[in-house]
This record gives C-alpha cells, sequence and structure tokens, in this order.
C-alpha cells in the first residue's frame, strides 16, 4: 500500500513554488539547447536567475530550514553539497558544459528537496520554527527577465 503523501505547510510552499520556477530554468536550458540557441544567450539568462533567484533562495534555506535538522544530518550534508556544485557550476567558463551541468545538477537537486528534504524536516519542525520561516520567507511575485525568451 502505496503512503499517501505529506501535504506541504504553508510556511514552505513560498520555497516549494520557487523550487517550481527552478524547474523551469532547467526546462529553458534543455529548450534553448533543443532549439540549437547559442549557449551565450541561454547563459545570460541562467545568471541572471541565479543572481536574483537562487542565491537568495539558497541563502533562506541554509539559514532557516535547513537548520532545522542538525548540521551533520546527512539530508542536510548533501543539500549543502549540491549548493556548492551549482555555485561552482555557475561561475565555469565552459558555458556549454556548465549549462548541461546545471540543468541536470538543478533538476535532481529540487526533486531531492521536494521528495526528501523538505518532508524530513517537516516530520520533525516545530510550529514555531515553521511560524519564523514563515515571518522571514516573505513572498513576492516571481517576475521573470523576458528580454530574451530563447526557450519559445
Amino acid at each position: 500500500m502505496s503512503q499517501k503523501p505529506l501535504k506541504r505547510h504553508k510556511a514552505l510552499q513560498p520555497l516549494s513554488r520557487d523550487h517550481h520556477h527552478g524547474l523551469l530554468l532547467s526546462w529553458k536550458i534543455r529548450a534553448g539547447f533543443s532549439k540549437n540557441i547559442e549557449p551565450e544567450r541561454i547563459k545570460t539568462y541562467a545568471d541572471w536567475f541565479f543572481k536574483t533567484h537562487l542565491i537568495p533562495h539558497f541563502e533562506m534555506e541554509e539559514h532557516y530550514v535547513f537548520s532545522i535538522l542538525e548540521p551533520e544530518n546527512d539530508l542536510v550534508k548533501k543539500a549543502l553539497a549540491d549548493h556548492r556544485l551549482l555555485k561552482r557550476l555557475f561561475a565555469n567558463e565552459d558555458i556549454k558544459l556548465a549549462l548541461s551541468n546545471i540543468e541536470e545538477v538543478l533538476d535532481k537537486h529540487i526533486r531531492f528537496e521536494e521528495r526528501v528534504l523538505f518532508p524530513e524536516i517537516q516530520k520533525v519542525a516545530t510550529e514555531a520554527q515553521l511560524l519564523d520561516i514563515e515571518k522571514i520567507h516573505k513572498e513576492a511575485d516571481f517576475i521573470d527577465k523576458l528580454d530574451d525568451e530563447f526557450w519559445k
């Protein structure tokens, strides 16, 4: 008998919506490659997304969400290692290789957080901890960079 998925606590829902936009970045990179778009155009968008959305998201998770579990927790260690790897990939000067790796690593990382890490955090978090996250992470409407919609 399969177990019913845990409903995401409302404090974590904005982070899950951020994850949706991250999955769209991976999709846009794949779409750009499939349309033979110059890698520099795709990288311009990816770099904007990284600075505007991913870095603040990583900081939020690292300071307020992952800390609900012990620092030595293997799930937290994996998530932090993924964040470090993604930062290195965005800095890689081999643009085509970097984009290919970003697309794959980001997709896997988000699915790991959504399917494994967040459910674990939600199981052990106190209501007070979740309320703190809710207060700190004020969700704003997602604003995309649409001056070069290479993925269309």
